[in-house]
């Protein structure tokens, strides 16, 4: 049997013209501090037209949390979600 799957979801709105700011943070301080986690299998980047930034981490454990970014890159605060995988 194998071991059951999350998926963590995290998204943000950044405010107007801070979303390439927020993604880059992303890349240098939320996706680093994910990477030493245990149960960690994959971790991917999401960007749409309005400026929201998703990351979608997949998991064998506990999902960590992503970091606070910088308030000033945000247009509200972040929301998250975990997902169980449906085994059918």
């Amino acid at each position: 049997m194998t071991a059951p799957v999350t998926a963590s979801m995290w998204e943000a709105k950044a405010e107007p013209g801070s979303a390439e700011a927020l993604v880059e943070w992303v890349y240098a301080t939320a996706l680093p501090s994910l990477r030493s986690a245990p149960g960690l299998t994959r971790a991917e980047v999401f960007r749409s037209a309005d400026s929201r930034v998703v990351v979608i981490s997949l998991w064998t454990g506990d999902p960590a949390g992503l970091p606070d970014p910088p308030a000033d890159l945000l247009a509200r605060p972040p929301h998250a979600w975990d997902f169980e995988q449906v085994q059918r």
